[in-house]
């Protein structure tokens, strides 16, 4: 292997030359360069240099930053250069130099006006051999490439490396192009075997490549999107001319005639209809890239959905009202005859007409109606009746749980996501303007921060200004008038004083056993038949196994229970079925628990024997009525009363009312003066962990006391209910109907109920009346009469 070395190598003697550190880059042997200078001794330095022999050392700074470099900030090789021109402008110098060969710097003397270097030249170690020729045209072709892929480089200097270079040229004119960092220039500018060199400008060359390949691609991607964009707006364009040259319109000119037609043909009031023209104009004029756009269209497409004029004018026929009803449902005879009359009202009144069309304005009933009773007894099924009888559409909303007042009355149209509130989305479903809308579980409504949804009611259930309801979507009023809201609920107590006022309370009962078995057969079983899959002739329930089931699985005041439990049976009949088995199944008496297992139920709830200290009492609930049992024990203490079984306030009170009563009558009673002082009284309501409230308890309280003072048993079969005054009183109690069908259903055979009472006799079922004895007691003397033993 021969080693040849350059010409600079003939001459190593050291030199004296100025030095002249640089911010920025590294200059190379065999490179042209223009510099600029701006500090002081690096313009001293240039110009002792350019007056003299004209050659200068260059040496990169390792820190840019540093604006008095010493020794210690400056790399130990730099380059011998020879300065053709200079030029001054603006207090700067600039310098057209030409690297001539690397030195290595050997001391630094600062003179005050610039530095000045021993330097030590450095030869080029060229080794000749078929590698270093590859490796130059490898360096020649990827240099062609990044030209081809946009690197910005100097036209002489390609122009020069194109006519062929030695490989220690093209390798500093080569790097001197690099988007590379100081230190790898200065890494490049060090070496001084030219194999080594060129292999160092090969790597950083080949790394060049693939990034600009990279923004090549992705300036080529979003060229193709740009150009897609341009061509698709040209076509458009071009569209948009020959459409007008044929008449043709443009499709958001189709939509903007469109949606006018329809606010047109909508039937709006004339407010409505002007703002929607409004909002119509802004769209026109609006871009379809405009986000506010589709919030416009939407609210736009939305009005003209809305029923504004679309009636259902279908006749009204009493009897056949009467005749779907009936069908319907079984029982609630005094709900279907009040739902008569309203229809009936309803007929006279759209028959009352002047000769302009309007009805005139006549005292009515409410027409706002509330079904109020325990689940599972039909409230909301008869809705549906109704919307039948009438030949109107049916809506429903359920309220449970409703806690934002938004969801009434809608959000205000700025919000993202802004939609009508309930009541407007089903007038919009609907497509009709007066259908038959019920309110589902109204006395679930809850509060939050975000309002109250029952105050937003009020707006909606008002006859008086529901004619102008407003939702904060459409932000235009709209009629509800000639809607028929039906709001059903399981109680009043928690409907707001306000709400309920606009409200016509229609209640609804319990089912008797007897009704409930009438059901099952009309209603349930033909359902359940359809639901599993079954025929009339595979399964048959005898009314004794119905009536059986409703008395000893089943403890409610509605059929949801049954149902489920008729359907168990169907389930059990058709896995047979489906196992291959044939033949009728016919639940009797005496397979029914085959099918259901053990009694879920005792056949009586009532006691079986009279005890001393306690009575049977009757309560209402959300779910229908129960029975209850007062029990009392008496203890030796000093005339405490204590009282558990999760007793609320007012039922606390009657307690303490009782025994203030039986204190007053101690003699009547055949008891002690002061029997009280050495004794404590402990009253106890089983089921503690349901809640308890309410005065007519006050009866059953003071006959299971008295019972227990003067150890006089009660009988087991009365049952009693009733408020009692410190003067011994019993005063009129409410929901008698649901407690007397629950005593029916526990086994009670006597009910002793206050006198005034005596008128809601009416309301009994006649099959309840029939199996038990009625007494109405004004006194409590009357009811202990009755209740105790002796």
């Amino acid at each position: 292997m021969a080693i040849l070395l350059t010409q600079q190598s003939k001459d190593s003697k050291p030199k004296t030359l100025p030095l002249v550190p640089i911010r920025y880059g590294v200059i190379y042997p065999n490179t042209e360069s223009i510099i600029q200078f701006g500090r002081p001794a690096s313009i001293a330095g240039v110009q002792m240099a350019f007056d003299g022999n004209k050659k200068i050392i260059f040496v990169a700074q390792k820190d840019s930053k540093v604006a008095e470099p010493i020794i210690e900030d400056m790399y130990q090789i730099g380059t011998l250069c020879e300065i053709e021109r200079t030029l001054k402008t603006n207090g700067e110098l600039n310098a057209f130099v030409k690297g001539i060969t690397r030195v290595k710097i050997e001391t630094i003397n600062d003179l005050g006006t610039h530095l000045e270097a021993e330097i030590t030249e450095i030869p080029d170690i060229l080794e000749k051999g078929p590698e270093i020729e590859a490796l130059v045209k490898h360096i020649t072709n990827q240099f062609k490439k990044a030209m081809n892929l946009g690197k910005a480089v100097d036209v002489m200097n390609v122009m020069r490396l194109m006519s062929g270079v030695e490989p220690a040229q093209l390798a500093d004119q080569v790097a001197s192009s690099l988007e590379a960092t100081t230190e790898e220039k200065q890494k490049i500018l060090e070496t001084s075997q030219v194999m080594e060199r060129l292999q160092l400008v090969s790597d950083l060359l080949s790394h060049e490549i693939k990034i600009l390949e990279i923004e090549r691609s992705i300036a080529s991607k979003t060229q193709k999107k740009f150009d897609k964009s341009m061509r698709d707006t040209v076509l458009r364009e071009r569209m948009k001319t020959i459409q007008k040259e044929l008449g043709e319109e443009e499709d958001e000119e189709q939509d903007i005639k469109r949606l006018r037609k329809k606010i047109v043909q909508a039937g709006m009031p004339k407010e409505a209809r002007t703002r929607a023209l409004k909002e119509l104009k802004r769209l026109n004029l609006m871009s379809i890239h405009n986000p506010e756009a589709g919030y416009i269209r939407t609210w736009l497409e939305t009005l003209v959905e809305i029923p504004w004029k679309t009636i259902d004018e279908k006749s009204l026929s009493i009897k056949a009202a009467q005749k779907v009803l009936d069908t319907d449902h079984y029982g609630l005879e005094e709900v279907k005859e009040r739902i008569i009359e309203y229809l009936a009202v309803l007929k006279l009144k759209s028959q009352n007409k002047t000769k302009n069309g309007k009805v005139r304005k006549s005292p009515s009933l409410p027409t706002i109606l509330c079904f109020v009773g325990a689940p599972g007894v039909g409230k909301t099924s008869i809705g549906r009746s109704i919307a039948s009888a009438l030949n109107r559409k049916f809506v429903k909303v359920s309220l449970g749980g409703l806690r934002d007042e938004a969801e009434i009355k809608g959000h205000r149209r700025t919000y993202v996501g802004a939609m009508p509130g309930r009541i407007i989305q089903g007038m919009r479903t609907v497509g009709v303007k007066n259908p038959v809308f019920m309110l589902d579980e109204v006395d679930k409504v809850g509060a939050d921060y975000r309002g109250d949804p029952s105050a937003a009611l009020l707006e909606a259930l008002d006859p008086e200004q529901n004619f102008e309801f407003s939702d904060h979507y459409l932000e235009v009023p709209y009629d509800l008038s000639q809607v028929m809201f039906i709001t059903t609920a399981n109680t009043l107590d928690t409907i707001p004083p306000a709400l309920r006022d606009r409200l016509e309370i229609i209640r609804f009962s319990g089912y008797t056993i007897l009704e409930k078995k009438a059901i099952g057969v009309k209603h349930l079983i033909p359902k359940t038949l359809k639901n599993n899959g079954l025929r009339g002739d595979q399964i048959s329930i005898e009314d004794k196994a119905l009536i059986l089931l409703t008395q000893r699985y089943t403890r409610e005041a509605g059929v949801r229970n049954l149902e489920r439990e008729i359907s168990k049976i169907m389930r059990k009949v058709a896995k047979k079925l489906a196992s291959g088995k044939s033949g009728k199944t016919v639940i009797t008496t005496k397979n029914l628990q085959k099918f259901l297992g053990p009694f879920k139920f005792p056949e009586t709830l009532a006691e079986k024997k009279d005890e001393i200290g306690m009575a049977t009492g009757m309560a209402w609930t959300q779910s229908g009525g129960d029975i209850l049992f007062v029990e009392v024990a008496i203890m030796p203490g000093r005339g405490k009363l204590i009282l558990t079984g999760q007793l609320g306030d007012v039922m606390k009170e009657s307690a303490q009312a009782a025994l203030s009563y039986i204190k007053s009558r101690w003699q009547e009673l055949g008891l002690k003066k002061n029997f009280d002082k050495e004794i404590d009284l402990h009253i106890h309501v089983p089921e503690g962990a349901v809640p308890k409230d309410g005065p007519s308890a006050g009866v059953t309280m003071t006959t299971a006391m008295v019972s227990a003072l003067t150890k006089t048993p009660v009988k087991s079969s009365v049952s009693m209910t009733g408020e009692v005054t410190l003067r011994g009183r019993v005063l009129e109690i409410g929901g008698l109907k649901e407690k007397v069908i629950a005593a029916h259903r526990a086994g009670i055979k006597t009910i002793v109920a206050p006198q005034e009472n005596k008128k809601d006799l009416i309301n009994i079922p006649t099959e309840v009346k029939k199996d038990i004895d009625f007494k109405f007691a004004g006194t409590m003397d009357q009811v202990l009469a009755v209740a105790l033993a002796k």
